[in-house]
């Protein structure tokens, strides 16, 4: 059986929407969200890539002690596809594919992570495999099989790999609640979501 795709952490962003504050430095559980998600990815059992700007020694210590790769974007400020277009170089040579996963996103768990994992297995490690929430709105973490790997060298922009996406035959995999969709790019984001973190459960009738 091949192995897992690892999981590429796109974290090389400028987080210039939280001011003065950078998002990726925000605490959760006692930790910054740039480690949860690290840690989260590390829970999938497969190897792990960050894209860090250049240099970033700020970040680069969030990750102090786990064990993850780091890749360096010293052109992070031309937007997202910056981070993608170092993957094809850094890729391991037997990897049937790549999780793509923003550091963004508090609520994606490694239990998500192995159920995207196990519908590209299950698809012969051949298609996108795309997250949704439970009403079936795309969102991440995506996978990429390795065939397209030579397409992200021409990714431009903050658009990310979204022109990788038209023309796929994409199978689109549910995670619970607004896990897919959930991302923290604004202050206002992060009040409404530790609110909900907070938020005693309804009861039923």
């Amino acid at each position: 059986m091949p192995d897992l795709p690892p999981v590429l952490i796109l974290a090389a962003g400028a987080s210039r929407r939280m001011g003065a504050h950078d998002k990726l430095a925000e605490d959760i559980g006692g930790q910054s969200l740039l480690g949860h998600v690290a840690d989260v990815a590390l829970g999938s059992g497969a190897e792990v890539f960050v894209t860090l700007p250049d240099p970033d020694m700020d970040r680069a210590r969030l990750l102090a002690e786990k064990p993850v790769k780091i890749l360096r974007v010293p052109d992070a400020d031309s937007g997202m596809a910056a981070s993608l277009r170092t993957w094809p170089g850094a890729a391991p040579q037997d990897t049937p594919g790549v999780v793509v996963m923003l550091a963004d996103m508090p609520d994606v768990t490694s239990a998500d992570l192995a159920t995207l994992m196990q519908a590209f297995m299950g698809a012969g490690a051949k298609r996108i495999i795309r997250a949704t929430d439970t009403s079936q709105t795309p969102g991440h973490p995506v996978i990429f099989p390795r065939h397209l790997f030579e397409d992200f060298a021409d990714l431009r922009g903050d658009q990310g790999a979204r022109p990788l996406l038209r023309g796929q035959d994409v199978i689109q995999v549910a995670l619970p609640d607004l896990h897919a969709t959930t991302d923290l790019d604004t202050p206002r984001d992060w009040a409404a979501w530790r609110a909900r973190q907070t938020s005693p459960p309804e009861q039923a009738d």
